[in-house]
């Protein structure tokens, strides 16, 4: 199968039906070099168009069914048998090692890897079923490593894989692109195709396995033929039919996707050779997602209704350390998650730092604790915001569950997000460029996973210094949810305004629209209750809006008395907030409404809804002037006054 925007190569042309006029002209040089290949061995010159009539007829007779031998193998298709029990010296002839040989080798697939056949024994003699495979399926491995294949399992047929490569201007950004149309206004978004695999009739095959490119010098994890050939791997596997189990052997100096062939999967490794016993049915429902997150894997309009046989083993998630800050928002994303009607666990990690007092708040909102030690970030300046922020891999740890969704504690759950526990690791929304967001997404807890995660802490690059960097390192293939599931309070500088009012409008929409609101910038318990104070500081007002701060504290006012009193402020707090009104005063700053620009001693300040003008207030939802005492309308040059000020 080939995708709409492959383009024909010199391999491609030999897996097709049917030929054009150049691969017409292909076959007949192949064919010539053949004769001439032919003459040298017999030592009889050929005319292939007309034979000559002296050549005694036995000779004739025995160089037609040779070249009817070799014309056949020329048409052999994309699967081929590299051995068989009845006629492995036919098939091991110098003209079958030349037709595979001449095949050009995209470099993209080239693996330069350097097969230790000893690790490879050692893995095959623990295959204790080994005696009953019928099928080795042998995919990206030149001639002689095959031949080694063959002494090491000689009673299976050896099927030399092939498959068409991948177009060039098939690349990562476009598997991974940073926008996509969610909602399909002007298109529905649509991901390339890649080539697959044609899964060979028979035999069985029993164990698959592929050597993979791995060109360190480069983006080797965000390498589309490196994820090709595991993909069509996995495909071949999932392909599997009846009750026997399929290994697959993936050879290579990096490290698998982590997520494809799962750690839980893993039976052996030994150096550079990774062995996976798949479950396959997971493994055809991966296979069934989009290759990339150029299209959602979630609909836009998601089914809420979703039953799982195993919620006893699924959990909402999220982690706080070295600080009690965020504790009044963990509490509240509990309530909302309760009052969206979810009835799943939930799990917090607590480090040290976390008071007995906040764990009781805690606890009472309904998180079971786990108590954790802290995982140092390597590479970040001691006592910076990043220090501690690879803490997050614990969550990997959380073995008692079997997919958990983890949550930041700065967001809500306006609406009931548990069908994702249906998605595999990682599910998340799109961040920007090829990256995913790790504020909300669907992880498999495994502690191979972790340690993982934790052998490579000295040696990955975060693009952002922080833990969503480095995971978006490790877990280069996810899938993409829409970003009504983790929804950022957020306004980009070049937003229209009609961009801004329909964010606003999700923002306090009753009943939701958006299934989580994500909370940027200050947050919501750390202002006052009347404001969004990111209006008070020029360089987080990009996170401001009193909508979505008053949808917060309606779910903090829904909490119990003995919850809400974990959101209290300090005075020390208080002040600060004070101090940062009076600055934004001086400094004219917009409130979420409106910019004030005071040209009047008498107009004073703008609040919420208000502005006063001396004891004049001005109600912005009457459109009038009124008198505190009387309530009065003023004169309209009162009021054309006021809005010539703005």
């Amino acid at each position: 199968m080939r995708g709409p925007n492959t383009s024909p190569s010199h391999l491609e042309a030999r897996h097709r039906l049917s030929f054009s006029n150049e691969e017409t002209n292909k076959r007949k040089f192949q064919r010539n070099k053949v004769f001439k290949d032919v003459e040298k061995a017999l030592h009889v010159p050929i005319q292939y168009r007309n034979l000559n009539c002296k050549i005694p007829t036995l000779k004739v007779i025995l160089i037609i069914i040779l070249l009817g031998s070799l014309l056949t193998l020329f048409r052999y298709p994309a699967v081929n048998i590299a051995d068989h029990p009845s006629s492995s010296s036919s098939r091991s002839s110098f003209v079958d090692r030349w037709v595979r040989q001449s095949a050009n080798m995209d470099p993209r697939y080239l693996s330069t890897l350097d097969v230790n056949w000893d690790q490879i024994t050692n893995i095959v003699e623990k295959l204790t079923d080994r005696n009953e495979y019928q099928g080795i399926g042998l995919l990206n491995f030149n001639d002689t490593e095959i031949d080694h294949w063959k002494e090491l399992i000689p009673d299976a047929e050896h099927v030399a894989l092939h498959m068409d490569y991948v177009s060039s201007n098939i690349t990562w950004e476009l598997l991974y692109p940073e926008w996509i149309d969610e909602e399909e206004e002007f298109e529905v978004p649509t991901c390339p195709s890649l080539p697959k695999l044609l899964v060979p009739g028979k035999p069985r095959i029993d164990l698959i396995a592929v050597k993979l490119p791995c060109n360190k010098l480069g983006r080797w994890s965000r390498d589309v033929a490196r994820l090709h050939l595991q993909l069509e791997a996995a495909r071949l596997a999932a392909s599997s039919k009846g009750l026997h189990s399929v290994h697959v052997l993936l050879l290579t100096d990096c490290f698998p996707i982590p997520n494809l062939f799962t750690c839980k999967d893993i039976v052996l490794r030994e150096g550079n050779a990774w062995l996976y016993k798949p479950n396959l049915n997971r493994l055809r429902e991966k296979l069934q997602l989009p290759v990339g997150s150029c299209e959602l894997a979630v609909p836009f309009k998601a089914k809420e209704n979703f039953y799982s046989e195993r919620a006893n083993r699924e959990a909402y998630a999220t982690i706080l350390h070295s600080a009690n800050l965020y504790v009044c928002g963990a509490i509240a994303a509990a309530q909302s998650i309760r009052m969206a009607g979810s009835r799943r666990d939930l799990v917090i990690l607590v480090d040290e730092t976390i008071s007995e007092y906040h764990r009781g708040g805690l606890e009472a909102a309904g998180w079971k604790i786990h108590t954790i030690q802290r995982i140092r970030n390597p590479k970040a300046e001691p006592e910076a915001y990043n220090e501690w922020n690879y803490s997050k891999f614990r969550l990997w740890q959380l073995t008692d569950y079997d997919k958990i969704i983890f949550i930041d504690a700065d967001l809500l759950i306006l609406r009931n997000i548990d069908f994702l526990f249906e998605m595999p690791e990682i599910t998340a929304t799109g961040n920007n460029a090829t990256l995913f967001n790790s504020g909300v997404m669907v992880i498999e807890p495994s502690n191979c996973t972790f340690k993982l995660l934790m052998d490579h802490i000295n040696e990955i690059e975060s693009y952002n210094g922080g833990d969503q960097g480095y995971l978006n390192e490790i877990f280069t293939w996810w899938h993409r949810i829409p970003k009504h599931m983790n929804f950022l309070k957020h306004f980009w500088e070049g937003d229209e305004d009609e961009k801004k009012q329909m964010k606003i409008r999700l923002f306090g929409a009753d009943p939701p629209i958006l299934y989580v609101l994500h909370y940027l910038g200050t947050k919501p318990w750390l202002c006052f209750r009347d404001y969004d104070c990111n209006w008070n500081v020029d360089i987080l007002q990009e996170f401001a809006n009193n909508v979505a701060h008053k949808t917060w504290w309606k779910v903090h006012d829904a909490m119990p008395e003995n919850l809400q009193n974990f959101c209290l402020l300090r005075s020390k707090q208080k002040a600060a907030l004070e101090w940062d009104r009076r600055q934004a005063e001086k400094a004219n700053y917009t409130d979420g409404h409106w910019k004030i620009k005071i040209q009047d001693p008498r107009l004073t300040t703008c609040f919420e809804d208000f502005c006063f003008w001396e004891s004049m207030l001005w109600h912005w939802g009457e459109k009038n002037w009124t008198d505190n005492a009387t309530t009065t309308p003023l004169p309209p040059a009162i009021t054309t006054k006021f809005f010539s000020s703005l």
